[in-house]
């Protein structure tokens, strides 16, 4: 077992339902098991503790992401990689992100509309097109695809697997893990 006190923040964005969380997870699993020290933060759970009077404006969605850029910035400088997973759908705020980490990959899950609204795993897609949630990625709020990210993860043509070994492979490329990650 490996353990590296190098931290980072991976930041998966992309609509709703794209496979941000099942990546990270995906990936946490594999980093844990050769000893590194992992955090998941997905949108939903660090939402209700981060922000819970958030609602969905522009604004309540940069405040909170402000909130998780700085504990990203916290663990990742005390040694841990951080799996962050937010759809953050504004290139100003992730452009923050990667000044104020530094130590910054961001993935950008894609996914097309019609692949997520036939996922929808919250029914939330369903709401949203019914007009019971408003401000709703991809429906009736915009989402700005990420113009230079390291990684390009296309859900409607890769794999789970196929998306987690492209992710591990830039983070041993930039030296927050070892190449061993990939072995078995």
């Amino acid at each position: 077992m490996i353990f590296m006190d190098k931290g980072c923040v991976v930041w998966l964005t992309g609509i709703p339902g794209a496979g941000k969380t099942t990546l990270a997870r995906k990936i946490a699993s594999i980093l844990r098991r050769k000893g590194y020290k992992v955090e998941v933060l997905d949108g939903d759970e660090v939402r209700k503790w981060l922000s819970p009077e958030a609602g969905f404006t522009r604004e309540d969605r940069e405040r909170h992401l402000r909130r998780v850029i700085y504990v990203s910035k916290l663990l990742a400088r005390n040694g841990v990689i951080v799996l962050a997973a937010f759809v953050s759908p504004y290139r100003s705020i992730r452009r923050l992100a990667r000044e104020i980490i530094g130590d910054f990959i961001e993935v950008y899950v894609k996914c097309s509309l019609e692949t997520a609204i036939k996922r929808d795993p919250k029914g939330l897609y369903k709401k949203a097109l019914r007009g019971e949630i408003s401000h709703f990625t991809g429906i009736d709020d915009p989402y700005e695809e990420p113009e230079n990210p390291e990684v390009i993860v296309d859900t409607d043509k890769e794999s789970i697997n196929e998306g987690v070994i492209k992710i591990l492979r830039k983070m041993i490329e930039k030296g927050y893990c070892e190449p061993n990650v990939l072995e078995d």
